[in-house]
């Protein structure tokens, strides 16, 4: 962990690869994995350069599915909010004695989308 956490810290102020080597040169300095560093140090350079890349797309692209996330859940309410709102004022209309073609005409709908809402306002009532 100190070793990682070294290759961390250090890619903050240089570049991966001379970030992994400094923390090799400590770490062997300070005797924190220094035989298995000293036996295998191209290949533990190598593996946290890799696995850090690999951490760093991770992060990547676990940030661009959440922002997607957030983006579709936003388009999602605001369709929920205009067909909430496209009831009300159907519902309103329909009180006083409107039929579904006078309704898609004033609102400047679909009739088939007005009569899908109408029939889903009628159903909801019958609950």
């Amino acid at each position: 962990m100190i070793f990682v956490d070294r290759i961390r810290f250090y890619t903050k102020i240089m570049e991966l690869d001379a970030a992994a080597e400094r923390a090799v040169d400590e770490c062997i300095h300070e005797g924190v994995l220094s035989d298995f560093l000293r036996k295998n140090r191209g290949e533990a350079i190598e593996m946290s350069i890799f696995e850090y890349d690999e951490e760093r797309e991770l992060k990547l692209i676990r940030r661009a599915e959440y922002e997607e996330g957030l983006k579709e859940g936003h388009e999602a309410g605001l369709e929920q909010g205009r067909i909430t709102t496209l009831k009300k004022l159907i519902s309103k209309k329909l009180s006083k004695g409107w039929s579904a073609a006078q309704i898609a005409e004033d609102l400047e709908l679909e009739y088939s989308e007005v009569e899908k809402l109408v029939k889903e306002i009628i159903d909801s009532q019958k609950n």
